[in-house]
């Protein structure tokens, strides 16, 4: 057996469930699922299947690292740089962007105040869970990361990372269409 002071290489998810046809679209002339893939593994992580049941995640006893196919422009290097700071921290690892959009307060049947946006962000990716943190886990749902972002942030230490501006999540063709305009003027 040959020992080495490299850490285990992580393994990265790339979910589709509950996203709809969107991560089959094209960005650059790749699916997103494609282009979140490859950034993924270029990050260092190697590829699990997204329908890995959670007993075969946890029995390899590694980092989890989740990007979805719907933030399919993130930088790998960003990726890179979630995953060393999950390590440096032992915390989960989330990357975030700032809401921009006007929110407002809803009762079920009027619209009230305006929510001051400085204390809101949007999850985008990536999830990075330690594998401490994958050990405890008694299920794991990808189909909504703000949900499991949610869910982690009861039970164990999350740290939000600022996601640059390709790092943004996409929920329609129009975002899409964005995006690509984004990254082309880079």
């Amino acid at each position: 057996m040959e020992i080495t002071d490299e850490p285990p290489e992580p393994l990265g998810i790339v979910p589709v469930e509950g996203r709809g046809s969107l991560p089959f679209a094209l960005v650059h002339g790749e699916s997103l699922v494609a282009a979140a893939s490859w950034a993924l593994t270029t990050a260092g992580a190697r590829l699990f299947d997204y329908g890995v049941s959670l007993a075969g995640i946890q029995g390899a006893g590694e980092m989890l690292v989740i990007h979805d196919p719907l933030c399919p422009l993130t930088p790998a290097a960003f990726l890179s740089e979630a995953m060393a700071e999950s390590t440096r921290t032992g915390a989960v690892v989330v990357g975030v962007r700032p809401v921009t959009d006007t929110v407002k307060e809803y009762d079920g049947h009027r619209l009230g105040a305006t929510v001051d946006r400085e204390d809101l962000m949007c999850v985008t990716s990536p999830v990075v869970l330690p594998a401490a943190v994958v050990a405890a886990l008694d299920a794991l749902a990808l189909d909504d990361l703000a949900v499991l972002v949610e869910g982690l942030t009861q039970r164990f230490p999350v740290r939000h990372l600022p996601a640059p501006v390709l790092g943004r999540r996409v929920v329609d063709e129009a975002d899409l269409e964005v995006l690509s305009a984004l990254s082309a003027a880079d």
